[in-house]
């Protein structure tokens, strides 16, 4: 663990709060550089998204995450409390670490942004603002305002800065992921005044889960079907995957590195730490179709990877097979299976940002990310070449990298699941998954950057990858090369979380 390295002992006061505050004031900063000063907006919003970064860097090196937790009353009237409440635990420090080093990244990676780059780097700060709230809140009502917070941001990111789709992307988008949100809001309310004591329906995840347990199992059954679609729409699941495709084609590449390397979590982070933490019985009941509907994202996921012509849509593709993985070890319901799928959800975030940079760099070098009209430009783009098959060998799970750490304790724990339900014939499904992610990969490799030269496109202009671009890349890399040298630099972060809820759910 890095607080056990190097153990930060000063206390920031009120740090929580400054992972809020820093990129709201950056994103109004960096929204008022127009004009002359547009040039100047991403130094602002640079200089403001590395200073949240470095906060996030200190909390990962507190040794105590409680002395951050802050409460304040927000809302008391007519028998309801709402609070402000922020806190970091086992499950969510990974997230904030990785929005606060994605964001900083992003914004160098799009330094040559000449678009209306004002609007540009203050909605990348906009939707750090809602992240970090998702992910740190520990009041429902503060919980779900930061969950719609994250969706207007990337909207506009689509709409205005996307390809020739966008605002289809964008629509589509919105209307897949709020008419979701508004049925975890249905689950929300549901479990908050299910939970209320005294008259008083405090929202608070505390306040809920103590009153969790005169919970009935019809209840719980029925309000985790609701919270659990809302939740798996975000992650995403077959067959309400459909926006993600889309969105991530026509999303800005900054877009696409934070749709995917933070807020599709949003989805598998609600369901662990609302479903499984709030509503045990009703995980139990669930388990066979989350198992079901994990091995079918698996699958469908990189069977469509092997079928898309566009590099970028093939990357969304494989987040859907990613993301089941998450699910399958979420299904387990253990400890082994939850720690490694909050692992995984760490893993993807880190080599989904490269795997989207690189195919968003290729579009951009090139003018196209359309696989048959490329070839043999590893000679004329080595930079690009080499990040390119570091993020693809990531991904497929090559040992020494995060992915193999992730996807081994996730086989692992599904593997003690199938025995203990006399099905060991499913881990096939994960063994085909894994052959098709490593099949799809190495051929996208080869048509891409190796074999003859193409002569479908003009390649008279194509250039290699910027400063801006190398270095944001490498950083990303040097973080997935870290964590798979040294896995338990994150896994202990996890540890005491996973075997806690692994008790509440009764199976470890």
């Amino acid at each position: 663990m890095f607080s056990d390295i190097f153990a930060f002992t000063y206390e920031i006061p009120y740090l929580l709060t400054l992972l809020l505050i820093i990129p709201l004031v950056g994103a109004i900063a960096t929204l008022a550089m127009g004009g002359k000063r547009q040039k100047n907006a991403k130094y602002v919003a640079g200089v403001f998204s590395f200073v949240t970064m470095v906060l996030s860097v200190i909390l990962m090196f507190t040794p105590d995450l409680s002395v951050y937790s802050e409460s304040y009353t927000w809302i008391e009237t007519a028998g309801v409390k709402m609070s402000y409440i922020l806190s970091v635990d086992g499950l969510s420090i990974l997230m904030v670490f990785l929005t606060g080093v994605l964001v900083f990244l992003s914004t160098v990676f799009s330094a040559r942004e000449s678009d209306k780059p004002h609007y540009f780097f203050a909605l990348i700060l906009a939707m750090e603002v809602g992240l970090m709230g998702v992910y740190m809140a520990g009041d429902y009502f503060l919980f779900y305002i930061m969950w719609e917070v994250t969706l207007i941001p990337m909207y506009f990111l689509i709409s205005w800065f996307g390809g020739p789709r966008r605002h289809y992307a964008a629509i589509k988008f919105f209307i897949y992921t709020h008419v979701a949100s508004v049925v975890m809001l249905i689950g929300i309310f549901a479990i908050v005044f299910g939970a209320a004591t005294g008259g008083i329906a405090d929202f608070s995840f505390e306040a809920v889960l103590a009153g969790s347990a005169a919970f009935g199992s019809t209840f719980q059954v029925l309000v985790f079907g609701l919270l659990f679609f809302g939740f798996a729409v975000k992650m995403p699941i077959v067959p309400f995957h459909t926006w993600l495709p889309d969105a991530h084609t026509e999303a800005p590449t900054a877009g696409s590195v934070l749709l995917a390397g933070v807020m599709l979590k949003m989805g598998s982070y609600g369901i662990i730490r609302v479903c499984l933490e709030v509503l045990p019985e009703g995980a139990q009941y669930w388990q066979p179709i989350m198992v079901f509907i994990g091995i079918l994202a698996m699958i469908y996921g990189a069977y469509a990877c092997i079928a898309q012509k566009d590099l970028k849509k093939m990357v969304a593709f494989s987040s859907i097979s990613h993301m089941g993985m998450v699910m399958i070890a979420m299904a387990c319901l253990s400890d082994i299976g939850i720690q490694f799928a909050i692992f995984q959800m760490f893993a993807h975030g880190l080599i989904s940002a490269v795997l989207f940079m690189v195919a968003g760099a290729t579009g951009h070098s090139v003018g196209t990310r359309e696989i048959p009209l490329l070839g043999g430009l590893a000679g004329k783009l080595p930079l690009l070449a080499a990040f390119m098959m570091f993020g693809f060998l990531a991904s497929l799970g090559l040992p020494g990298l995060v992915g193999f750490w992730a996807e081994f304790g996730i086989i692992f724990g599904f593997y003690d699941y199938a025995v203990s339900v006399d099905m060991l014939w499913l881990v096939i499904f994960c063994l085909l998954s894994l052959l098709l992610t490593a099949g799809y990969y190495l051929w996208a490799m080869q048509r891409t950057m190796f074999g003859r030269l193409t002569t479908k496109i003009d390649l008279s202009h194509i250039h290699d990858l910027s400063r801006p671009e190398v270095i944001a890349l490498g950083a990303v890399c040097a973080l997935i090369a870290l964590f798979g040298l040294w896995p338990d630099l994150a896994l202990s972060y996890l540890e005491g979380y996973s075997s806690s809820l692994a008790l509440t759910l009764g199976v470890i």
